[in-house]
């Protein structure tokens, strides 16, 4: 984590079953624990669909990203949707280069991952 950035904040603005969870700060080794913890019981819940707002996400590490692809499959278990939405340049080519731009739905913002 950098010296000037804090460690991931999770807020939830829109319950189940279409949940919106807003993310902001650096996903990394460190913050991972508490994400998984707060997504995954999102996702054990009744489910259709959970938009993740990630724009103010300004860093995300391997075992960020391995977090994300699990409870997507979680969520796929439970028959739902996952949507990663407003992406900042640094974190989105994250997934460009790792293809999981394919693998997982991406939208520009909210508005247009809650439309889809």
């Amino acid at each position: 984590m950098s010296k000037d950035q804090a460690p991931v904040q999770i807020r939830t603005s829109q319950p189940p079953p279409r949940a919106v969870v807003h993310l902001s700060g650096e996903i990394d080794l460190r913050s991972v624990p508490e994400l998984q913890a707060s997504l995954l019981g999102l996702a054990r819940g009744p489910l259709e669909r959970i938009v993740l707002d990630m724009s103010g996400v300004t860093y995300i590490d391997s075992s960020g990203v391995g977090t994300l692809v699990v409870l997507k499959r979680e969520i796929e278990r439970a028959r739902a949707r996952i949507v990663l939405a407003g992406l900042q340049p640094k974190v989105r080519s994250v997934f460009e280069i790792t293809r999981l731009d394919r693998f997982f739905t991406i939208a520009d913002s909210v508005d247009e991952a809650q439309a889809s």
